[in-house]
């Protein structure tokens, strides 16, 4: 199987501009742009009635207040949460938007993006399913080709089996030394890590072999000029503006 090609702008927006509006949100999205991000990152899970969603947490309580699973509440219910009063008084009904919402607010912004499958535990395969069916029928053509990533191999096995053509990338706290292995399970072409983490020789390690590199989550503009001279492709921020003015 021949290995999709992947561009990566330099800089990424952390689940939009998530130092600037609630994470996950239409207007962290839009936030994003306005603060000179070419592509943003965000978090993809299923509601319990399998509508595609932009949620972190297994739990909706973090950011919305209600005290239950994602994969136990229906679109219906999650809708109607308010999603950024725990970020202040001006976020006050933002919502919870579908993955569909998302992709349409891309294509009105011209972002790119880094989709995150982030799965409710045990429904790796099938929330991996939903979200390239919905990049094959909904991705705009004007956008660059989107990057799947997962903490999850089962999750990105299964976008590799589902839609072969888009590319992926491991998502690694820290380096091991089973990092290449895991990579290859997958057909990921990049790999995407903890920035504070990562060292040196492991960077290396990882251009060396031909992967795209992407860190999380850089805010410090002193450690973002580091990581990029150590040869990381593309740094991925809470604070777009900031760290583009670091990196160039």
């Amino acid at each position: 199987m021949s290995l999709p090609s992947l561009s990566l702008p330099r800089l990424i927006g952390h689940r939009g501009a998530a130092a600037y509006a609630p994470e996950n949100t239409l207007s962290s999205l839009r936030e994003a742009r306005r603060r000179g991000a070419p592509w943003v990152e965000f978090d993809v899970n299923l509601s319990a009635d399998d509508v595609p969603l932009l949620m972190h947490d297994a739990r909706l309580t973090r950011t919305t207040g209600l005290d239950q699973p994602v994969a136990a509440t229906s679109w219906a219910d999650i809708e109607r949460l308010d999603a950024g009063a725990w970020m202040g008084a001006a976020f006050a009904g933002e919502r919870v938007p579908s993955f569909e919402m998302a992709i349409a607010a891309l294509a009105a912004l011209g972002l790119g993006a880094n989709v995150e499958i982030k799965p409710s535990p045990g429904r790796e395969a099938e929330v991996a399913r939903a979200v390239v069916a919905m990049l094959r029928r909904l991705w705009p053509a004007h956008l660059p080709t989107p990057l799947l990533s997962s903490f999850k191999d089962a999750a990105l096995a299964a976008a590799r089996d589902a839609a072969p053509e888009l590319p992926r990338a491991i998502l690694i706290d820290e380096l091991q030394d089973d990092w290449q292995d895991r990579a290859a399970a997958v057909a990921a072409v990049g790999v995407n890590t903890n920035g504070g983490k990562l060292t040196a020789a492991r960077a290396a390690a990882v251009k060396a072999a031909g992967y795209k590199l992407s860190v999380y989550t850089i805010n410090d503009p002193a450690l973002a000029r580091d990581l990029v001279a150590m040869g990381v492709d593309c740094v991925i921020t809470d604070a777009p503006d900031i760290i583009a003015a670091a990196i160039g």
